[in-house]
């Protein structure tokens, strides 16, 4: 009986978890789930089930899913350590499940074309392939307020005074409604210190915003009382700036922002990425340079992770050139060494008008911004 049950189990650890033929790492027959707001498919195994397989990051890997579709030698990353429209396998910190996706891309659950019914295959292709890239790019941020000077880094909290744009007009931040990294709150005081009258929210919808206020840990009264008054606008951006549905979705919303006095905070959750290219529009609209931009976007990451030009120049200009750079030069349509040379205003007024603002109101959005 005891073989016979040493057997059995075999045979269920071979099909649900993985499968290892000589020295081929992999897994088979994986359920997939769409994931929307970043454009992903989810594949149904926790990091930490993956890894034990013996996949580790840096790897390269091929996936195939059920409807023929395959990609091969991809990076598996603990992070989004790749260049915008490259394809990644990633076990991002707090992430359910592991995840294949197309960074600041289409969403790739469209492109493989796949449904909640296929199924996902995971194979190694070369061990250590990326890891160079991993040890370079790892770095992650605590949740524990403990761990952070004041309230205002841990919240990623701060006016942008970049240019023409007027203090106290614009701020940035962490979600303060979406409480995922323990930080709402935190926001919240903030917005009401700052006395914040407009909230644009890139990352929810009406659905994901009355989940948050009815969790137990929801913690935000003002922004529930500015919610409540029709002062947040929801965008729901996927994370794709680079898509006519970013730019059309992202037009109204600034369109929508003009009817409100303000001043405003624009977030998503992290207030990193979708919050990074909207502040950088909109401080170019506002004459901000080349140089002012990027120092206000890489705040962020001395706040997350103490990462600044005085202590690690290496890891400061790889994330410059991977992010922010690459916002510019989408904005813009032109590779440089020398940004300071383009008339950033220029770019922003034109993305804006292809937004779907008038001119007039690109006028009166500068307006607003720099009183």
């Amino acid at each position: 009986m005891r073989k016979i049950a040493l057997l059995l189990f075999m045979v269920f650890m071979l099909q649900l978890v993985s499968c290892t033929f000589g020295s081929k790492v992999g897994i088979t027959g994986k359920g997939i789930i769409h994931e929307p707001e970043f454009g992903g498919i989810y594949i149904k195994m926790t990091i930490d089930e993956f890894n034990a397989v013996g996949f580790e990051y840096g790897d390269s890997v091929d996936v195939s899913f059920s409807n023929g579709y395959e990609i091969k030698d991809i990076p598996y990353y603990n992070g989004y350590y790749v260049d915008p429209g490259d394809v990644l396998l990633v076990a991002y910190p707090g992430y359910p499940y592991i995840k294949i996706t197309c960074n600041y891309g289409d969403d790739f659950f469209v492109t493989a074309g796949v449904g909640e019914n296929d199924t996902a295959d995971v194979t190694l292709n070369e061990r250590a392939k990326y890891l160079d890239t991993q040890k370079a790019r790892d770095i992650h941020y605590k949740d524990d307020r403990a761990l952070y000077p004041n309230d205002t880094v841990f919240a990623n909290f701060r006016s942008c005074d970049t240019g023409n744009l007027g203090h106290g007009r614009l701020f940035r931040s962490a979600s303060p409604c979406d409480n995922q990294h323990s930080r709402a709150g935190y926001v919240d005081k903030l917005s009401e210190s700052a006395g914040i009258k407009y909230i644009l929210d890139l990352a929810d919808n009406k659905e994901k915003v009355e989940s948050y206020m009815s969790a137990e840990d929801f913690d935000s009264p003002y922004f529930k009382r500015l919610y409540d008054d029709g002062c947040v606008g929801l965008l729901a951006l996927s994370v794709n700036y680079s898509s006519d549905d970013f730019r059309s979705s992202l037009g109204q919303g600034l369109i929508d922002m003009l009817n409100h006095e303000g001043p405003y905070l624009v977030h998503c959750t992290e207030g990193k990425d979708r919050t990074g290219f909207v502040v950088m529009l909109l401080e170019a609209l506002t004459g901000a340079t080349y140089e002012e931009i990027v120092e206000d976007y890489m705040i962020t990451y001395f706040n997350y992770y103490g990462i600044a030009r005085f202590n690690d120049e290496d890891r400061y200009q790889l994330i410059k050139n991977k992010n922010i750079d690459k916002m510019i030069e989408f904005l813009t349509g032109t590779v440089t060494d020398d940004y300071n040379s383009l008339d950033l205003t220029h770019y922003a007024e034109e993305y804006l008008s292809k937004a779907g603002l008038t001119a007039q109101q690109i006028e009166q959005l500068k307006l607003v911004l720099t009183k």
